[in-house]
């Protein structure tokens, strides 16, 4: 299954880091928060990459050519030009670096990308998000629905406290608390190739029109995810995901998830093959 990551933003909230680079280019722990993103779905088996470009897209474009070069160790004869490789170390990933357009809208960016697609249901995701998410219970929530959209809902950490009031008076205080306002859109959607129908062209933001028809079909279930999220669109908010890395407990690093259990694997070994 294919997963599409959308990195063709400005990023113009967080313009401290990305004058020179898109905002999932902006490092965590010395690693690009696009990283970070690719190994939680990574971690559930899912390796196969469609990055939607836009602003900066070259960065993104030599991040990942120079990648094998730059993680692993290396000699080079500069007399000749030859490289040796001494230890190979890059995730087993397969990445299709497609430009979008500098300033297409995030449904026509996905528009854009039908070809690569197909006509396999997919995942979807921001570039700027960090989740702790199960993405198998997510994958067997959007089968079991059978609808053409699946979004994850998450409850947005606040950035100030939360006050309740009876008349003037305050009747609680919640210094930064989760918010108590609802659910909202975390990324991380399934979602089915019909959705492209439901998309116009580059003008179309997929957070409007496009999510608005498909609630209104009744093709839009909502996945509520209780777990850690955290997006970045602020200097602050970056600095608050760098501290969590350096604390070695970042909610988001997910341990690989193990082999499903296969019965022709375990005949296949009755009979020694």
């Amino acid at each position: 299954m294919k997963i599409v990551i959308l990195a063709g933003g400005l990023g113009s909230r967080i313009s401290e880091k990305t004058h020179d680079r898109p905002k999932p280019m902006v490092e965590i722990g010395g690693n690009p928060l696009l990283w970070h993103l690719m190994n939680i779905y990574s971690a559930h088996g899912f390796n196969e990459f469609i990055i939607a470009l836009g602003y900066k897209g070259e960065v993104i474009k030599e991040y990942f050519l120079n990648f094998f070069r730059l993680n692993s160790d290396i000699s080079v004869d500069l007399q000749n030009g030859e490289m040796q490789v001494h230890r190979r170390v890059a995730p087993d990933w397969k990445i299709d670096l497609v430009d979008t357009g500098q300033h297409t809208q995030t449904g026509g960016r996905l528009k854009r990308l039908k070809d690569w697609i197909g006509n396999e249901t997919f995942m979807m995701t921001y570039g700027d998000g960090l989740a702790d998410i199960d993405i198998l219970a997510l994958l067997d929530f959007h089968r079991k629905h059978k609808k053409l959209a699946t979004v994850t809902a998450v409850h947005p950490p606040a950035r100030f406290g939360y006050l309740e009031f009876n008349g003037d008076q305050v009747s609680c205080f919640a210094e930064k608390a989760q918010t108590k306002e609802g659910w909202i859109n975390g990324g991380f959607f399934v979602l089915e190739p019909e959705v492209l129908d439901y998309i116009d062209g580059d003008d179309s933001p997929w957070e409007l029109k496009p999510l608005e028809h498909l609630a209104g079909d009744g093709e839009l279930y909502s996945y509520r995810h209780k777990g850690f999220w955290q997006s970045m669109d602020t200097l602050r908010e970056q600095r608050q995901l760098e501290a969590l890395w350096q604390s070695e407990n970042a909610p988001w690093v997910i341990e690989p998830k193990k082999k499903p259990f296969n019965l022709l694997d375990q005949h296949e070994a009755v009979l020694g093959r």
